[in-house]
């Protein structure tokens, strides 16, 4: 197995694609986006390989996200691979304009109910423009617990609903040690985020945080992240990203007692300030992700638009020492 590394302008870093070659299948977890730099960077990757674009016959993509399936068309219109997604996200990588058209009905009820001001959703608006469903590939669904051989390597699909309602994980085992591609749910830098990277994920956090949970107690031997470098330590990361969020929930409680009520987009406020570009939309969605896991503890209270700390937590808070919120797990 080899990583390739493709540019990408966005914060997680640089994209990963990862190449199988080492048997009588050409195989790739992810492409990386779909911009002419990317593709003439995977193109000169393959090369130094000895193998083409038009060699590869299997593409595994660990979610929907555009920046990891950007290239799958192109890709299969040249080679006939075939292209697997998880159930969840098959829809939208397909080009599905209903499934699209639905996803983006529910980001504008999220841009209203979480209180995002007019002049950002106009910005958002521009950057999530309808995509392009001329390059989209006909893909294979494929399902938690599915099996793949690929070239001597079975490939186990992981369903880690989070980040992105069909987002999986590929476990197998490389020179003796039990591995795991993780996308965007385990990255070396950055906390993935939840609730604006996917609005169609209920309780997001919950299941976040259940799917860092399960890569802890996995006690893989290395991770290999959707973007920069490889982790060498998988438990000890989705440990860090569970106690990032407990941080976080602290927060968000500590912004309640002192300014609330607040409504989402306030909340995102104080968390992040002042943002631009996605993070427009991740920022509050964040917020709301925490909110609602937050609300449903029994620690926040919903009142229309806002949000306000419960009596509990509030006196909970008065007594509290820790750095970090439980948040259940």
């Amino acid at each position: 197995m080899d990583r390739i590394t493709l540019s990408n302008s966005a914060f997680e870093g640089n994209n990963n694609a990862y190449l199988f070659d080492d048997g009588p299948e050409t195989v790739l977890i992810d492409t990386g986006d779909w911009m002419d730099a990317t593709r003439a960077q995977l193109e000169e990757a393959l090369s130094d390989h000895g193998v083409a674009i038009e060699d590869i016959d299997r593409i595994f993509l660990t979610h929907w996200h555009p920046d990891h399936t950007g290239l799958a068309g192109a890709i299969q219109s040249r080679s006939g691979a075939e292209v697997y997604v998880h159930a969840d996200d098959a829809p939208l990588v397909a080009g599905d304009v209903e499934e699209w058209e639905a996803l983006h009905g529910m980001q504008e009820r999220y841009f209203d109910e979480w209180g995002i001001p007019d002049p950002e959703q106009a910005t958002l608006r521009e950057r999530m423009a309808l995509p392009s469903m001329d390059d989209s590939p006909e893909v294979t669904p494929m399902e938690d617990g599915d099996t793949f051989a690929v070239n001597g390597h079975d490939l186990r699909v992981v369903h880690t609903s989070g980040h992105a309602a069909g987002l999986c994980l590929f476990e197998t085992t490389l020179d003796g040690a039990d591995v795991v591609f993780t996308g965007d749910a385990l990255l070396p830098e950055y906390t993935p985020n939840v609730g604006g990277a996917d609005v169609r994920v209920d309780e997001p956090l919950e299941k976040y945080l259940r799917a860092l949970r399960a890569i802890a107690d996995a006690e893989y031997a290395r991770a290999w992240p959707g973007h920069r470098d490889p982790i060498d330590d998988p438990t000890a990361r989705a440990e860090h990203i569970i106690h990032h969020h407990e941080e976080r929930a602290l927060r968000v409680l500590q912004v309640l007692e002192g300014s609330g009520p607040l409504d989402t987009w306030e909340v995102s406020a104080e968390l992040f300030g002042d943002l631009d570009g996605i993070h427009i939309l991740h920022g509050p969605g964040e917020a709301y992700a925490h909110l609602e896991h937050l609300e449903r503890a029994g620690a926040v209270v919903e009142q229309g638009r806002t949000y306000r700390i419960s009596d509990r937590a509030s006196d909970e808070l008065k007594r509290h020492t820790s750095q970090r919120w439980d948040l259940g797990l």
